[in-house]
């Protein structure tokens, strides 16, 4: 490894530099990796280019034989610190386009000349010979982020390095349970002034990296947001004066530590709750209680269908409202090949008018698949539907419900707002993370299909009976 990269070949050589008329003896000695015995790793994370490619400083004594000379303004980058070593560079994409060519330059070269970089440098006209920078470029950033990146830089690292796709969950095993806990131990030793936590306290931590893995048998690595949620639990300890953070403290933060989405889903729900947006109770023809997620929390999504003589004497149609993306639209308009195989209606001669009530954030996605379903069957059918059942699912044309993400902040969402039954696609069932006392609010029900979904969502009466008779042998 190179141990000293210095701006002249040998000590006490005259030397003459690009843009200055006088010789100067002597040289400046750029990066100095003597009696290291490590590789360097260099984080230039955020580093502008002058931080990260080099740069010229600027003179504030330009005359007068006041001027300092130029090889002692070069500063070494970060790209020549990390020569024969690691650059790490975190949101790679943010840099500016210009930067990523450069750095592409110096990953091609191995070498990089060193030149001011901004306004505030002290001109182009002061330029050294290539300065050695043969380092191994870590580059990370979100995905979105990711694919904005220069695509010459991109293609370079596809060519010659590796695209890596990091997992945001782990395998739900003791092992795996063991490496949390000690992350726990971890973030209290960085903290240094939160006190331990106790067993149940960190078995508390453990389940919920489960709840948020959202999937089953997983654990979560959104270490960021569960070291929050330590560092909260340990100073709530630490106000009460005790000396271990137990379970209590850590139910405590987790009711502090709400995020932002979590905070303005309550305050959605208590309005929409004194306003009977949602209904928790009674039964109603055409309304269903659906249920969507916003950032990573549940909220209730009330969803309304009616049924009108068509407008057009050719075809009926569907029409949705309450701003929904493309993927939502979509779920909506294969509703009606769903009725017209297993109801045997001819809706040609109707419009059917679907409403997300006061979806001021937005829906995406085809979760509410199942809900846009029994809303638009109960209108047709004028069946009443209970409204203390929520529901969540994505609906293939032929009936099917589909699994669909969030089902454990979907359910929380649910028994909030007082609902007392939750219909969830059977194969979501394991990936719900709902704590005992959870779960003696609200009844868990499993759908396979449309009849299991009607079965439990429609009031009991002759119309229901006669509905789930006439779709049964679609399912057997």
């Amino acid at each position: 490894m190179v141990a000293a990269l210095a701006f002249a070949s040998q000590v006490g050589r005259k030397m003459a530099l690009p843009g200055m008329s006088q010789e100067i003896e002597g040289m400046k000695l750029l990066v100095d990796n003597t009696g290291k015995k490590r590789v360097p790793f260099v984080d230039a994370t955020g580093s502008r280019a002058g931080a990260l490619l080099g740069d010229v400083r600027h003179d504030p004594f330009q005359s007068g034989g006041l001027g300092t000379p130029a090889y002692l303004r070069v500063e070494a980058g970060a790209i020549h610190r990390a020569h024969q070593g690691v650059l790490f560079i975190d949101e790679a994409s943010t840099l500016r386009p210009k930067a990523q060519q450069e750095l592409l330059t110096a990953l091609q070269e191995k070498k990089y000349q060193i030149t001011g970089q901004s306004e505030m440098s002290s001109g182009a006209q002061v330029r050294t010979e290539p300065v050695p920078c043969n380092f191994v470029l870590v580059a990370a950033g979100n995905y979105q982020d990711v694919q904005r990146m220069h695509p010459a830089l991109r293609s370079r690292i596809r060519g010659y390095g590796y695209e890596v796709y990091m997992e945001e969950t782990i395998e739900d095993t003791s092992v795996n349970r063991l490496k949390i806990a000690q992350f726990v131990a971890q973030e209290i030793k960085k903290d240094g002034k939160i006190p331990a936590f106790d067993r149940a306290a960190v078995e508390r931590i453990i389940n919920e990296a489960r709840k948020r893995a959202g999937r089953k048998n997983k654990l979560t690595l959104k270490l960021r947001e569960l070291g929050g949620l330590v560092r909260t639990a340990g100073d709530v300890a630490r106000e009460k004066g005790v000396e271990l953070v137990t379970l209590a403290h850590v139910e405590t933060a987790l009711k502090i530590a709400r995020t932002l989405e979590q905070q303005a889903t309550q305050q959605m729900v208590d309005v929409k709750k004194d306003y009977e947006v949602f209904i928790s109770e009674g039964s109603r023809v055409g309304r269903v209680n659906g249920l969507a997620v916003m950032g990573d929390s549940g909220v209730i999504l009330p969803i309304v269908a009616e049924i009108a003589p068509g407008a057009s004497k050719d075809e009926g149609r569907i029409i949705a409202t309450g701003k929904l993306g493309e993927i939502a639209r979509e779920a909506v308009e294969n509703v009606s090949a769903i009725i017209k195989k297993h109801i045997g209606k001819d809706i040609s001669r109707y419009d059917i008018h679907v409403q997300f009530l006061q979806t001021y954030e937005g829906v995406e996605g085809d979760s509410a698949s199942v809900s846009v379903a029994t809303a638009v069957i109960s209108a047709l059918e004028e069946a009443e539907v209970d409204q203390s059942v929520a529901m969540t699912g994505s609906l293939s044309v032929r009936g099917e419900v589909l699994p669909v993400g969030g089902v454990t902040s979907k359910a929380e969402a649910a028994i909030e707002a007082g609902m007392k039954k939750i219909i969830l696609p059977y194969a979501n069932y394991e990936d719900l993370a709902l704590s005992e006392e959870q779960l003696k609010k609200i009844e868990i029900i499993r759908a396979r299909n449309l009849h299991d979904v009607l079965s439990y969502a429609l009031k009991p009466g002759p119309k229901k009976n006669a509905l789930l008779n006439q779709i049964k042998k679609e399912f057997q």
